[in-house]
């Protein structure tokens, strides 16, 4: 491949492209390092490349910088356009191109899921969408997560589910059973086939066909009554009336309101868009979703704002179930690809699917409706921005630091009297906590045991294992330099790819003691000058740096102390949180020990049974003994050592 761009050099640029059919699929650019900068589809793959190159073709800067780099072209016919669309939209994600559209996943707004890969499917909110298992299915993310909980907690009121994710009792289900309010999933007093049934039905509400669902249960209920089943009758009658208030107020004024739509608008800044879209069916406002996007990545131009809803689009209908998709779909900026999705959506609903730009009336006004939803929430979103970088930047200026503190790590040691002594690791990134980067530590200091605690050497051990790790080791180092000594860049990229999660700034919970361990294995690792560190004391929030004997001149409410106060308090959270796991983990197995011949491993198996010591007690030797590596024999000894 030429390290030449294809625009300076036309021979080799209209030879390619007259390879290129004219045929529906997909087309990849890339540049001088054959990286992957742009994914695009097309109807005619040939006559959409060729676009980009023609002098008469206005491009947009940012596109315009894009082409300009362009060394390679390649690309994948596909037998329909749906096949290229869906084929982008997964290429996009995995190779994260630069110049396309991306929509941050920042754990912003939650979703809904429901775990169909289960025999005894769960409902639940997470912020983690894990596409691992294709049979669970999400919906969202959703905006109003206080509408979300309250809708879901409604939903579990009106239909017997299970409501707690693991069996409180082993050989009996629990109060929750006797109320009606679940099958008793726990002893299987339900079959999966039954169970899915009724969570079919809870699918319908995130799915916008409330209406739908109370018509059947109408039916349902009608039935019960004929059939002289009233207190059926009553149920189902509950169960209506409690969807009926989900949508009470919710009325949105549209001259047809059979019609199922979606309505997607942004309001963007210099930086970031903030994407709403409305689900509206038989004229009630069912869901309201909200996406991020980068605006302008790097100052290269702004991204068209039709191709940013064009991504929202395609990502979320990628997922969704055929009777999800509308009929018909609002957008406040004319698609560059519309009548493609519009034709895939048609495909996919088996039904035709219209996308419109209006322009006056009402469907205008509902539009306009949903952008000053999306203005509010960039809004929004921005003060608390401006509030975290006022922080960093009053941060930057107590520590001398020289550049702004965007990712900051926070260490802190729990334990009662040296007994299951633990560390945390926290990441705040841009004054945010992010959590993905969390991390827990189980002290391995042998000396630090019951009745013995050491939170200088506890720090100094967290702090070398998080460190030592992002170096290269002095022989691999030298071995590397040795063998491509003309290839600086390669060490380079190394050395960058190892530290590419480097901190700004680490935080330290204490004062000098501990401040002045983690320095010396600072030093020990030569990264005392790469590394800064501070240490935030509790008494009187008091900030020491290393070499330092008197404490910061700070206000303990002035923005960059409360940002520190902030990252403390979540790492001490964090770190009681562990320690609480493990100590109450030890507490369990403290008895098991005692048995002979019970290890580790076995009692973890017993206690993943059993649940509980009490269970475990009250078993018999022929209910121990069917646990997986506990035979008869040791099961005998467990029953004798609770029965003597």
């Amino acid at each position: 491949m030429s390290s030449k761009p294809l625009i300076q050099d036309s021979e080799p640029l209209e030879s390619r492209l007259k390879e290129i059919p004219l045929e529906p699929g997909i087309y990849l650019m890339r540049d001088h390092s054959a990286s992957i900068i742009y994914i695009g589809k097309s109807r005619k793959l040939r006559t959409r490349v060729r676009s980009y190159f023609r002098d008469s073709q206005p491009l947009s800067p940012r596109i315009a910088m894009m082409v300009a780099q362009v060394t390679d072209i390649e690309f994948i016919v596909t037998d329909t356009e749906a096949e290229a669309l869906a084929l982008e939209a997964n290429l996009i994600k995995q190779h994260q191109p630069y110049y396309n559209v991306l929509l941050k996943d920042d754990k912003k707004y939650p979703y809904v899921v429901i775990t169909w890969s289960e025999d005894y499917p769960r409902i639940f909110i997470t912020r983690k969408r894990r596409m691992g298992n294709k049979q669970d299915k999400y919906y969202g993310p959703y905006v109003d997560v206080k509408l979300l909980r309250n809708t879901l907690a409604l939903v579990k009121q009106l239909f017997p589910i299970r409501q707690r994710p693991k069996p409180l009792f082993k050989d009996r289900p629990c109060l929750n059973y006797d109320l009606g309010r679940c099958p008793g999933v726990c002893q299987k007093l339900i079959t999966p086939e039954e169970y899915r049934q009724t969570i079919q039905k809870i699918a319908m509400v995130f799915q916008g066909r409330t209406g739908e669902l109370i018509e059947m249960l109408t039916a349902n209920m009608e039935q019960a009554a004929e059939s002289l089943n009233f207190e059926l009758a009553a149920r189902i009658r509950d169960q209506i009336t409690g969807l009926k208030s989900l949508s009470t107020d919710q009325k949105v004024a549209l001259p047809d309101d059979t019609v199922s739509r979606d309505a997607i608008a942004l309001a963007a800044d210099a930086k970031h868009a903030c994407i709403q879209l409305f689900q509206i069916r038989a004229g009630h406002l069912v869901g309201r979703l909200g996406f991020f996007a980068d605006v302008a990545p790097q100052g290269n131009g702004p991204i068209e704002l039709g191709a940013i809803l064009q991504r929202v689009l395609e990502e979320h209908y990628q997922t969704a179930d055929a009777v999800e998709i509308p009929t018909e779909i609002l957008v406040q900026h004319p698609l560059p690809d519309g009548e493609m999705l519009a034709d895939y959506l048609s495909v996919r609903k088996g039904r035709n699917v219209t996308i419109l730009t209006p322009q006056r009336q009402t469907k205008a006004e509902l539009i306009e409706m949903v952008k000053r939803n999306a203005n509010y929430e960039l809004e929004r979103t921005q003060r608390l921005v401006d509030r975290n970088t006022k922080a960093m930047q009053d941060l930057a200026n107590i520590l001398d630091l020289p550049d702004l503190p965007r990712r900051i790590e926070g260490y802190d040691i729990s334990h009662i009297q040296g007994s299951n002594a633990v560390a945390s690791q926290v990441v705040f990134l841009d004054g945010t906590p992010a959590k993905q980067h969390y991390r827990h530590y189980k002290i391995k200091n042998p000396n630090i045991t019951v009745g013995h605690s050491d939170d200088f050497a506890s720090l100094a051990e967290v702090i070398r294992r998080r460190f030592k790790k992002s170096q290269l080791e002095p022989e691999l180092a030298d071995s590397i330099s040795s063998t491509i000594n003309n290839q600086h860049s390669t060490i380079n990229n190394q050395q960058s790819t190892l530290r590419k999660d480097w901190p700004d700034l680490v935080m330290i919970d204490g004062g000098k003691g501990q401040l002045s361990a983690v320095v010396a294995v600072l030093q020990e690792l030569n990264l005392q000058e790469e590394v800064p560190v501070v240490s935030i004391a509790k008494q009187y929030e008091e900030l020491f740096l290393p070499g330092e004997p008197l404490p910061l001149a700070t206000d303990p409410e002035q923005p960059g102390v409360q940002l520190l106060r902030r990252v403390r308090d979540e790492a001490h959270r964090f770190a009681v949180n562990f320690h609480r796991k493990q100590r109450s983990s030890q507490l369990h197995r403290s008895r098991l020990d005692e048995i002979p011949g019970l290890g580790f491993q076995r009692q973890k198996q017993l206690l993943a049974h059993f649940n509980s010591i009490d269970y475990i007690r009250n078993a018999s030797v022929k209910q121990l003994a069917e646990v997986p590596g506990i035979g008869l024999h040791l099961s005998k000894e467990i029953y004798h050592y609770f029965h003597p």
